[in-house]
Parts: structure tokens; C-alpha cells; sequence
């Protein structure tokens, strides 16, 4: 059952980032963020209203500020760099450089999680990330396209430092629905300030509405079904699926965008997918 909510998760998320390369026609990456931002809270604030009414600002804000505050500056980080990189990629690419936290999380685990990675998870980074060098490709790459790319992995980077802070929330207590809370409001203010500094642009059109609504509503719905399918599946099994967002992304990238990427870039691809797999599998089983 979890798995099946992975799925719609990754439908989800790779309809989303659709919708954001669409909408860079019109909209800069960071207004995308403000509009995906926005509605997520108004929809988090309208769904926590209506289960236990109002509720006053402490309840929202909770007792470990300070930590929620760094998990959601990362956790926008990862987000405004991640657009940026749909914006300015393939898809697919993209994507999977996004989905380069559990190896950075490996990385991170000595010094963030005290816990000290093993031979198999050195290797396995090591090996996801000579499928990342396959993707950039650094030795033949405009350098355009070699920013877009380290910008990409950059929000891999972020989503990594993330899932950390989430894990130390989640041991001190802190429900779901709060962290989400502050990644919203966080990721609302900073691509509002980011927005402001390159001017605004009015949606024009039902078209241009209808973008930015998905972009909020997709993401939100992966949210959720993300949510619920960790909490219905084995975490294994259920973070592997995950890189289905991958799948679906290639697949609407080749409908849709007609992206066309050297074989060495689709190996590289698959290279990091299943170290990601692998880097999932050794951190949560802790062999």
C-alpha cells in the first residue's frame, strides 16, 4: 500500500515540474516557488482550520524555533535551486540530480547524525557519483548549461541538510504538519523577497492561472501521499519508489518537451538512480 501512494507521490511531483517548465515562459523560477509556496499553506492553514478550528499562533509555531527555522531555509534552498535547475534542463535531468540527497546524506552522516558511514556506503556514493559526472558531462558542457547543472545539484545538496533536520525534529516530537507549516511560510517569504528583487508579472490568462495552481496543487498532493505512504510502508521499500519520480519525469520529458540527451547522460542517470537506491537502503537498514 505504501508503495502505491509513492507512485501517486511521484506522479505528482514530476506533473509539477512540468507545470514549472511550462511556466517559466512567463513567470520566473522564483515566482513559481512563491505560487507553489502560497498554496500549499493556504491549503495547510484551511485543512488544520477545519480539523481543530482556530488555533492560536503558538500552536503553529511550536518550541524548537530555531530548528525549524534552518530546516526550512535548507528545505527553500533545495526548492528555489530545484526550479531553477527544471527551468534551465531537461527534465529528467534535473530530476535525478534533485534525488542526489541520500548520497550527500551519507556524506553528512558523520558529522550532522554522529553516525559514521561503512564501506558499502563509501563506495556506493563514490559510484553515484561518477554517474553524476556522466550526466553533467563538465568536459563538453556549455557553461551554461554546466551552471544550471551544479545549481541542480545544489538543491541535493540542501534536500540532504533537510532530511537531517527533519530526523532531529522528528526525535523531538515535532509533528508533521508543523514542519510543513514552516517550510511553507519560509519558502512563501524568501521567493517573495527573491521575486520582488526581478519585478513581478501578472498572470495574464486562464492558462497562466491554471499553471500556477497546479504547481500547487500537484506539489501538495505528492506532499501528502509522500507523507502517507511512509507512514502506510516499509521506509526501504517506499524510498526506493520514490525514484519513480525519475521515471515519470523522463517519460513526460520525451512527450512533451521532445528532450534529447546523449546515451552517456541517460547511463549517468541510471548510475545515480540506483546508488540512490543503494545509499537509501544502507542508511536505513544501517549495514
Amino acid at each position: 500500500m505504501g508503495s502505491t501512494w509513492m507512485l501517486l507521490a511521484g506522479a505528482s511531483f514530476a506533473l509539477m515540474s512540468v507545470l514549472v517548465k511550462l511556466g517559466v515562459q512567463w513567470f520566473s523560477s522564483h515566482e513559481l516557488v512563491f505560487y507553489r509556496s502560497l498554496t500549499g499553506l493556504l491549503l495547510l492553514l484551511a485543512g488544520m482550520t477545519l480539523r481543530h478550528g482556530i488555533r492560536t499562533g503558538r500552536h503553529f509555531l511550536g518550541e524548537h524555533i530555531g530548528l525549524h527555522l534552518r530546516r526550512s531555509v535548507v528545505g527553500f534552498l533545495a526548492l528555489a535551486t530545484y526550479f531553477y535547475a527544471v527551468a534551465h534542463l531537461p527534465l529528467s535531468l534535473a530530476i535525478t540530480l534533485n534525488y542526489t540527497a541520500p548520497l550527500f546524506l551519507a556524506l553528512l552522516m558523520p558529522w550532522q547524525l554522529n553516525e559514521r558511514p561503512n564501506r558499502p556506503q563509501q563506495v556506493t556514493v563514490a559510484v553515484g557519483f561518477l554517474g553524476v559526472a556522466l550526466m553533467l558531462r563538465p568536459w563538453d558542457s556549455a557553461p551554461q548549461d554546466l551552471v544550471a547543472g551544479l545549481v541542480g545539484l545544489f538543491s541535493g545538496v540542501m534536500a540532504a541538510f533537510a532530511y537531517v533536520y527533519v530526523r532531529r525534529l522528528g526525535c523531538l516530537g515535532e509533528p508533521e504538519w508543523r514542519t510543513v507549516f514552516w517550510f511553507a511560510l519560509v519558502s512563501t517569504l524568501g521567493a517573495s523577497a527573491l521575486a520582488g528583487l526581478g519585478g513581478w508579472h501578472v498572470p495574464a490568462t486562464s492558462e497562466h492561472v491554471a499553471v500556477l495552481l497546479g504547481i500547487g496543487l500537484f506539489a501538495t498532493l505528492g506532499q501528502l501521499a509522500m507523507t502517507r505512504a511512509y507512514r502506510k510502508g516499509d521506509t526501504v521499500v517506499v524510498a526506493a519508489f520514490a525514484y519513480s519520480t525519475v521515471v515519470f519525469g523522463s517519460i513526460l520529458d520525451a512527450l512533451i518537451f521532445n528532450m534529447e540527451m546523449p546515451i552517456s547522460a541517460w547511463v549517468g542517470m541510471l548510475i545515480t538512480v540506483l546508488a540512490g537506491i543503494r545509499a537509501v537502503q544502507l542508511t536505513r537498514n544501517g549495514k
